[in-house]
């Protein structure tokens, strides 16, 4: 069997929904012990979501949380009584890793800031997510990531279908994963800097940041002087090669032709349009695009001529760029898919499914731990406080006290 590298790294999970879980659930692929704390009366909401519907869509089995949250331990644990909280320092002061998407001022009622942690282990590497980042004057502003990475950061204006569209909704949770690829990138960065000084501390990041982060390019032309518009609408494209185009069957496909332009009359010939080649307003990149309302019809009736299947093996075997623009329902039967390992096989009709999606990271030679189904609120209780100390009276103390289911 390889190596796993997280093996004997443990984690305290105390957050809820999606990004801060989500950073655990990589360290748990990788073989941390990563224990998920929940108050018995205050379960993490995201358990139910895969049953209120709204955007999200209605299931019998709770997918949010598979993806989230499996590969974890459960532990029911109320910190605001006292004979819980003393159990949860215990488990603090065994820790590597602490993770938190508390909004800040939660976390100072709850005793739970860095301060309060490292007082306890001041080895730990205490990993945070906030709305908005930990300082400045809205620190402690709850937010999600439709409003603080999609809506602030101006992706939410400029990523729609022209200048007059409303402004473009984001899908359920989209901004939360890659924020949460941010802070398990923090929370490794931490462990390495305590593996070469033996120091424990903050590491962290926000959605706000992760926004801007992913709009870098367009946030950067701004702040050098750039004018950054939003972009005009498909049909009026400024650059004919690099657009979108509906094929017969009404499917799509993203046209990218930006590198080896001197193949133009090769492109020309393969969508069957040999003439646009030999026509002078055509016959440069600069010309292209100078008079893309005069190409964008040429190539919109070429493609029309063909189904996607077609373009598709077209554009491969001659090698050229681009993006067949495929449906959410297509994903679990591309091969592609499933050997480059973006989905992994979980066996488990509890899961509803033959696959889950898998962490966007690999280390050759390095095994990532089998998929399980996420745990029961409090599944782990016992076992996990029994590791600590815990006997049965102890254990009946805290039941007494209502710490623990």
């Amino acid at each position: 069997m390889s190596e796993r590298i997280l093996e004997g790294i443990k984690v305290i999970e105390l957050a809820t929904y999606i990004a801060g879980p989500a950073s655990t659930v990589i360290l748990a692929d990788f073989g941390a012990d990563v224990i998920k704390i929940e108050p018995p009366g205050r379960p993490d909401p995201y358990r139910g979501g895969h049953l209120r519907g709204s955007d999200a869509p209605k299931s019998e089995y709770p997918y949010g949380y598979i993806i989230d949250n499996r590969n974890k331990k459960g532990v029911a644990l109320d910190i605001k009584t006292e004979v819980g909280r003393i159990a949860f320092n215990q488990l603090i002061e065994g820790a590597d890793i602490f993770v938190t998407n508390m909004p800040i001022p939660t976390r100072e009622r709850l005793s739970i800031s860095y301060d309060d942690i490292r007082t306890i282990n001041e080895r730990i590497v205490y990993a945070s997510i906030s709305a908005y980042g930990e300082k400045g004057p809205e620190a402690g502003r709850p937010g999600f990531d439709s409003t603080a990475l999609w809506a602030r950061t101006g992706l939410m204006d400029l990523v729609k279908p022209g200048p007059d569209s409303p402004p473009a909704r984001s899908l359920p949770g989209m901004g939360d994963h890659p924020t949460a690829m941010s802070l398990y990138a923090a929370i490794m960065t931490g462990l390495f800097r305590r593996e070469r000084t033996g120091k424990g501390g903050h590491v962290s990041t926000s959605l706000m940041a992760n926004g801007v982060w992913w709009n870098g390019l367009l946030t950067q032309a701004m702040l050098c002087g750039g004018q950054v518009v939003c972009r005009p609408p498909r049909e009026n494209a400024g650059n004919p090669l690099h657009n979108l185009y509906k094929t017969r069957d009404g499917r799509w496909i993203h046209i990218v032709f930006n590198t080896n332009l001197h193949r133009w009359p090769e492109f020309a010939d393969l969508i069957a349009r040999p003439e646009v080649a030999a026509d002078p307003r055509f016959d440069s990149q600069e010309g292209r695009i100078a008079n893309s309302a005069a190409l964008i019809p040429i190539m919109e009736a070429a493609f029309a001529e063909r189904d996607l299947a077609e373009w598709v093996q077209l554009l491969d075997e001659n090698r050229f760029t681009f993006g067949d623009v495929r449906k959410i329902d297509d994903i679990p039967a591309d091969r592609q898919m499933l050997e480059g390992r973006v989905l992994r096989p979980i066996d488990d009709p509890a899961a509803g499914a033959d696959y889950v999606v898998d962490t966007p990271i690999w280390v050759e030679d390095s095994e990532k731990v089998a998929p399980v189904m996420p745990p029961e609120l409090g599944e782990h209780t016992e076992d996990v406080l029994r590791e600590i100390g815990y006997d049965d009276e102890g254990l009946a103390k805290l039941r007494a006290a209502g710490a623990i289911l």
